[in-house]
């Protein structure tokens, strides 16, 4: 029996399965027995309980994990949810429900909001699930222990669990639910985890059964036989060689710089640490999304110098304020929209907010100018060459060396000719540029199936962007998740990018798996890509035209 779902992170292991599927009792609408003050305190007290515990999770977790943690908390101490919860109570509800039902009502909000809000309103789920299991009295669901390493199977994990899974004992993460772009996943793939998610069935694999589980196939193989056990097994024992953690290339000689994508000093440190050429993606939204002001341009440059500091000269790509109104910033109202995805953010929010964009350029440029560095920047979302060169010309104004821009629209790749013969380099956001070209919200489960940047639109697209490259001379890089996959890696080298950026624990099996071919041959894969009608066939058919296996 093989199941089949969508792949995230790298590698393949074998193991036996163990099962999580503690569902919380849902609360009754019942009139309480205790009075308003002993309801308040029992909600009080378990939201305060399920902060501190998240808290504690962030501190053990640390890096990413710790902000999504530490954003989970503050939901559990959100005020205008605890008005909610009051106005239950004063109806005499009980504590349970009162938490249930407020924690619903923002759910749907955040929900109808769309984009990142939506992705929001998972971590609120858990949140009240996890308040109300506190409440009652009941586990909230654990994850089983185990003497041997396992395959985790759930419907789904929170944040808060796979933050702090025991690598030692979890070979593998396997769910129902989620989505590739949740924070679950974002979070699995951070850590290295190989998993599978959306896998439909899956919760009918009998605990103790042994199982493959191939996150770059997105399946989970059932009773494998001996010899597949064996061969697994045998990919599992490999050890890492520090001494091949050489410059990006193809076999023929061919340079594909390899960058890492990061948030923090703490993020560029591990890239670094496992091979990481440089940034590619230098998320700078750190400086800004919980703060109430925005941050002084001298806060900046300290901040920006840290992370300078810590690549001691290698390349750094950093990305203007990516914001808007589905990553609401507190000191910059920007009302409600019906359809943030579609609405003002990115480049758009810092057009119509000038001052904020050019505080920080000119911290980048001053922080690049005192610590020795190769610093390149670029701006989120920009739609035509009209955005690209509003861009540049306020960039190379406040003293920026390389500018940039993101093609994440369809519109932006169509007119990457024009885009180019304004700027210095390019780079393309996958999941976005996914997002927009297949009406598919990456945040939603029921469409995960389309959020794939193997789509042959999506690769024609990139394809175009790639000539557009090649005519101008200029550098063409993906920093989006399609960079992790190492065979659709090859075939955006193929496609004429020239430099990949991905979460650290992908460099291995990237660099790899480039060194396997040859420029021509990645071309050739390409255009078998190009010519196949939808993701499925394209991702089957490169690997049936492979002139070697990948491994």
């Amino acid at each position: 029996m093989k199941y089949n779902g969508l792949g995230v992170g790298l590698g393949v292991v074998v193991g036996p399965v163990r099962r999580m599927f503690t569902a919380v009792p849902e609360p009754t609408d019942t009139v309480s027995t205790l009075s308003t003050e002993e309801e308040t305190a029992r909600a009080r007290d378990a939201l305060e309980q399920v902060a501190g515990e998240l808290e504690a999770r962030a501190q053990r977790a640390g890096g990413d994990a710790a902000d999504v943690l530490t954003a989970q908390a503050m939901m559990a101490r959100d005020p205008d949810v605890w008005e909610d919860i009051e106005a239950q109570l004063a109806q005499k509800k009980t504590a349970e429900w009162a938490v249930a039902q407020a924690f619903r009502t923002f759910v749907a909000m955040l929900q109808s909001l769309g984009g990142t809000q939506a992705e929001r309103a998972s971590d609120l789920v858990d949140v009240s699930r996890r308040t109300v299991a506190a409440i009652m009295g009941v586990s909230a669901g654990d994850v089983p222990d185990s003497d041997e390493p396992f395959v985790l199977v759930a419907e789904d994990l929170s944040p808060a669990d796979t933050a702090v899974l025991d690598l030692t004992r979890v070979l593998a993460l396997v769910t129902s639910g989620g989505s590739p772009t949740a924070h679950t996943a974002i979070l699995a793939r951070a850590k290295g985890l190989v998993a599978v998610v959306s896998a439909a069935g899956v919760q009918d694999i009998p605990e103790d059964e042994m199982v493959v589980v191939d996150a770059a196939e997105g399946t989970i193989e059932c009773s494998p036989s001996e010899e597949r056990v064996a061969e697994v097994r045998a990919r599992m024992n490999e050890v890492d060689d520090d001494d091949a953690r050489e410059p990006g290339r193809m076999s023929d000689g061919t340079a594909v710089p390899l960058l890492a994508n990061v948030g923090s000093v703490e993020n560029v440190q591990n890239a670094v640490a496992k091979g990481a050429e440089g940034v590619g993606l230098l998320r700078t939204e750190f400086m800004f999304l919980e703060e109430t002001e925005a941050p002084t341009v001298e806060e900046q440059i300290a901040r920006y110098s840290e992370i300078l500091e810590a690549l001691e000269g290698r390349k750094a790509v950093a990305r203007t304020l990516d914001a808007g109104a589905d990553k609401p910033l507190a000191f910059l109202p920007l009302g409600k929209e019906e359809n943030p995805a579609l609405g003002v953010r990115g480049i758009r929010t810092v057009r119509d907010h000038e001052p904020l964009m050019r505080d920080q350029l000119t911290a980048l440029a001053a922080a690049a100018a005192a610590v020795p560095s190769d610093l390149w920047v670029m701006a989120p979302m920009v739609a035509d060459a009209t955005e690209a060169e509003w861009f540049a010309t306020m960039a190379r104004e406040a003293g920026v060396a390389r500018v940039g821009v993101m093609i994440e629209v369809p519109s932006s790749a169509i007119v990457a000719d024009q885009i180019f013969g304004v700027v210095d380099f390019v780079s393309i956001g996958t999941n976005d540029l996914t997002q927009y070209t297949l009406a598919a919200d990456r945040q939603n489960g029921a469409v995960a199936s389309y959020q794939d940047a193997w789509h042959p639109s999506v690769l024609r697209l990139i394809g175009m962007v790639g000539d557009a490259a090649t005519a101008s001379g200029k550098p063409l890089s993906v920093c989006g998740e399609a960079a992790s996959d190492p065979l659709l890696a090859v075939v955006l080298v193929g496609l004429g990018v020239t430099s990949l950026s991905m979460v650290p624990n992908a460099l291995k099996e990237v660099r790899a798996t480039l060194l396997r071919y040859s420029m021509e041959e990645a071309r050739m894969l390409a255009q078998v890509a190009l010519a196949t009608t939808d993701a499925g066939n394209a991702r089957g058919a490169v690997k049936a035209a492979l002139p070697r296996p990948p491994r």
